[in-house]
């Protein structure tokens, strides 16, 4: 049943930046690479596209900077399969250009829409399309991969994070979109038993980015764990998260709190994007921001 495909090289890097850290007024700092392994996306997509018979088409959904529509064009292609995508617009920058155009590169099939409302039918037409790409039915993958199979591999990262620090961090800071990678993360700490606080920073509507849906999948993943016949406890009440709002005017709008904190990290060699990682790292510059010992998850993979 968990037999994950290979997509990336793992683990990514965790980095210390003390230079970083001291800007933001912090002990200590880490880095978790993810954008090296082809980004966040890519640990769910191992266990999405496992299995599947050969010549497959997958059909999902994002916005224009979707890095889970460029992740799953571009895993699926290196294992054989096809894909269609339904982008809706969203805010340009260099970053979702970049994106768009590899998305573009990729995909063996892109459906735009000119806004998140048009976007169901341009579901319609990408699986209307899927359908001709090759035999049998397509398979689905919700945006931004939010499902339960997907938050089995950001539990596993979270597990690969302990082996890669000597005690638990005060907090760890991640980008929250659709819930995936922060639903992993809190179910890894919570198997862990740390009393780490998982800071997920929403930069999409609070329809699909909120604490109710993130949990939901974290148990979710859970009941697949014990289905498969596997000892996995972990009591509700350890999985925990705590949501902090910095979307701004919307999903993909750069932010003026996002760009400063996005400005301050290429000061020091970091580089985020402003849909993601800027708006996550800003948290950390607002003084009621206290967890002196921060994890900051870096899921972004720059095309």
């Amino acid at each position: 049943m968990f037999a994950p495909c290979s997509l990336g090289v793992w683990p990514t890097p965790l980095e210390a930046s003390p230079a970083l850290a001291g800007a933001l007024g912090l002990q200590t700092l880490w880095l978790k690479g993810e954008g090296l392994a082809g980004g966040n996306k890519m640990r769910g997509l191992e266990f999405l596209l496992s299995g599947a018979p050969p010549r497959s088409v997958f059909v999902t959904i994002g916005g224009e900077g979707s890095s889970h529509a460029l992740a799953t064009a571009r895993a699926a292609k290196t294992q054989g399969h096809r894909t269609a995508v339904a982008l809706f617009a969203q805010p340009e920058t260099e970053a979702s250009r970049r994106v768009a155009a590899a998305v573009a590169s990729n995909a063996d099939l892109v459906v735009r829409s000119a806004s998140v409302l048009t976007l169901p039918w341009g579901v319609v037409r990408a699986w209307r399309g899927a359908q001709r790409l090759g035999r049998g039915t397509p398979h689905w993958i919700p945006g931004g991969g939010a499902d339960p199979r997907a938050v089995l591999g950001h539990l596993l990262a979270t597990l690969e994070l302990a082996t890669q620090l000597d005690t638990a961090p005060d907090a760890i800071v991640v980008p929250l979109g659709t819930g995936g990678t922060a639903a992993g993360i809190a179910l890894g700490i919570g198997w862990l038993g740390w009393s780490t606080r998982v800071v997920a920073v929403r930069v999409a509507p609070w329809l699909v980015a909120n604490r109710w849906r993130t949990l939901w999948l974290a148990r979710k993943a859970v009941a697949l764990i014990r289905q498969a016949g596997l000892e996995f406890r972990v009591p509700p009440s350890s999985i925990r998260v705590a949501i902090v709002d910095a979307m701004g005017r919307g999903y993909g709008h750069p932010t003026e709190t996002g760009e400063r904190a996005r400005a301050l990290a290429e000061g020091f060699g970091v580089r985020l994007d402003p849909t993601y990682g800027a708006k996550a790292l800003s948290v950390m510059m607002s003084p009621t921001y206290h967890a002196p010992r921060t994890v900051f998850w870096n899921t972004f993979a720059w095309p």
